[in-house]
């Protein structure tokens, strides 16, 4: 089974038809995706500010970041179920959007940067390693969120759009 026939597979799946055919739940679900990223995103440039000494200066490192930490989470949880519900209601259309990968990548190397400067939030780095960390993080956050919002601006080429019907009934074209 390939990608594409997976995704095919999720979004034909009856939960997924009715999000993505409910006029109501569906927009509920990006909010919390949205909220989710600014939490997410908002509480890591917080930290990453303060690593490059610009903000809450009279803060330690590990005091922010203690601080901030079930923020986070309750952020990524949004960001993490609600984005699941959106891929999975229009996996398809996804699967085509070179945006959606690119998003994707970035938010691989989110969880790669998170487990290479571990010890820079614990208050262990040196000056210039947590400043490094910071930069990338924002650079990061910064393409991450780009990429997100491009996903809605790229048009699906006729030739392989889905067609979704009522009652989840969906046609799915081949690649040529």
């Amino acid at each position: 089974m390939s990608i594409l026939e997976v995704f095919q597979w999720i979004q034909d799946t009856a939960p997924m038809t009715a999000l993505r055919e409910s006029a109501l739940v569906y927009p509920i679900v990006m909010t919390g995706h949205l909220t989710g990223m600014a939490l997410f995103g908002g509480m890591i440039a917080i930290t990453d500010l303060r690593l490059l000494g610009w903000a809450m200066r009279s803060a330690s490192i590990a005091d922010v970041v203690d601080q901030l930490r079930i923020w986070k989470r309750i952020g990524f949880v949004l960001v993490v179920g609600c984005g699941a519900m959106l891929l999975g209601a229009k996996a398809e259309m996804y699967y085509y959007n070179p945006f959606y990968w690119a998003k994707m990548t970035l938010l691989l190397l989110v969880g790669i940067h998170a487990l290479a400067f571990r010890s820079v939030y614990r208050n262990n780095a040196t000056p210039r390693k947590a400043k490094v960390a910071a930069c990338l993080s924002l650079l990061i956050w910064i393409g991450l969120v780009t990429a997100g919002r491009s996903i809605a601006y790229w048009d699906i080429p006729e030739d392989v759009t889905p067609v979704y019907g009522s009652g989840g009934t969906t046609t799915h074209h081949a690649r040529h």
